[in-house]
């Protein structure tokens, strides 16, 4: 059988001290007078024992784990999105708070609150579909004390990190009539999850028909018709882009002669492509340092603005 594990009695009892010493010593308060040889006998009876801290007790005093959550959206996650994390981590951990990614991608509402409060996390920052009145409400009578949303627009419940997918489409859009570009096409993923953010890019793009594309080779070749007449296309982002590109080359169609293209997030396969991808890059660096001030104020109770998540500027190449 598994033996019990170590208590903070335990490690006053082996260090010959106070149960109250040994938690001065264990969550580092400056304002106690424990001397360094005292800290010190803490310290290794605590690695003796192989003592670890309950995050649950620590809960329990302090009203909040310390941890910081973020409930998995239904968005799959690209390169973006996955350097923002690794970057909020590294940012939440100089703070000494820590990161936690929480799956059931499906759960929203009073269900999902009552699981995530159940961590009594300090924050939590979730995309504002899975959130209501009511689940907010929960969420900070349970001690949480930052609610934080992402959402493409400004959302009424919580303040919001607003990922504005429109102006990525307005800004592919200006590029191509720049070229002179006047029959204008926008691709539109088929794809759950992707379709919302490519209608909110296709609303910014503005006049130019819509191409419904699920991302698949036989797709493509199914819309090809529709492409015949367009001379410019934003392709949603650079993965659909190259699938087009792929498309137009065996069927013989120029790139950008007969037809230009923009794709969106400059991946690393945008410069290598031939003709190489013109696209509208995200700049996010610094986001996460400017989120994780965002959320310490709001954790110590002083108000104030949600940093945007990046800039856009497009990148200007060989494909239109």
């Amino acid at each position: 059988m598994t033996a019990r594990p170590p208590t903070s009695s335990d490690v006053a009892r082996l260090a010959g001290v106070s149960q109250a010493t040994v938690s001065y010593v264990l969550n580092n308060r400056a304002d106690s007078r424990v001397t360094e040889e005292t800290r010190a006998k803490v310290l290794s009876a605590a690695e003796k024992l192989g003592y670890v801290r309950h995050a649950g007790a620590r809960s329990l005093k302090t009203g909040n784990s310390g941890l910081v959550l973020l409930p998995l959206s239904d968005v799959p996650f690209g390169p973006l999105a996955t350097r923002f994390i690794e970057d909020l981590d590294h940012e939440l951990t100089a703070l000494g708070y820590t990161m936690i990614t929480y799956g059931a991608r499906q759960a929203r509402g009073m269900a999902a609150a009552r699981a995530w409060a159940e961590l009594r996390p300090a924050a939590i920052i979730v995309d504002t579909v899975k959130l209501t009145s009511a689940s907010v409400g929960l969420l900070r009578k349970a001690g949480v004390k930052a609610v934080v949303g992402i959402s493409p627009k400004p959302s009424t419940l919580v303040p919001t990190l607003v990922a504005d997918q429109t102006e990525i489409g307005a800004l592919a859009a200006r590029h191509l009539r720049s070229q002179g570009r006047r029959k204008l096409a926008v691709i539109v993923p088929r794809e759950d999850g992707l379709r919302d953010i490519g209608l909110d890019r296709r609303e910014g793009f503005g006049a130019g028909l819509q191409i419904d594309l699920a991302f698949d080779p036989a797709s493509a070749q199914e819309v090809l018709p529709l492409l015949r007449d367009i001379d410019g296309v934003f392709a949603y982002n650079d993965e659909y882009a190259m699938l087009l590109m792929s498309t137009l080359a065996d069927a013989g169609i120029r790139v950008p002669d007969d037809i230009a293209i923009v794709g969106a997030d400059d991946l690393p396969l945008a410069r290598l492509l031939r003709p190489q991808l013109t696209t509208v890059a995200l700049d996010i660096s610094g986001t996460a340092a400017a989120v994780v001030t965002f959320l310490a104020s709001l954790i110590d109770g002083t108000p104030a603005t949600p940093p945007r998540l990046w800039t856009t500027h497009l990148i200007e190449r060989s494909s239109t």
